[in-house]
């Protein structure tokens, strides 16, 4: 399904999301998967590994079971980052999730229509 967003100070621009995704939470609210904020922009780490600022995120990954989007550099580290050992997984997880403020709240300003 395709969005029209559009971020404070920022122009018009075209994401394409699941069509079971979530609605976007108001800012400052609780993350629940909508998918917005990485479908629009390549949060720090991403950036560094795809070495691409704008969306989305070639890490942005649907899960068709729990119908949310979720970080696959958080999740799934070992998937992008093929040359981290088994044993850092958990560590670079954590690392990944602080560095992405997850759990903190939706910090997308983006207005967004279908």
């Amino acid at each position: 399904m395709a969005f029209v967003a559009t971020k404070k100070l920022m122009r018009e621009q075209t994401i394409h999301l699941h069509r079971n995704a979530p609605a976007k939470p108001a800012e400052g609210q609780a993350c629940n998967g909508c998918g917005i904020c990485c479908a629009l922009e390549t949060c720090p780490p991403a950036r560094l590994r795809f070495m691409q600022a704008k969306g989305p995120c070639p890490a942005l990954a649907w899960s068709e079971h729990k119908a949310r989007y979720y970080c696959g550099l958080m999740s799934s580290p070992r998937k992008y980052l093929g040359w981290l050992p088994l044993f850092a997984e958990a560590f670079t997880s954590r690392l990944i999730s602080r560095w992405i403020a997850a759990g903190k709240g939706c910090d997308c300003n983006a207005d967004v229509q279908p």
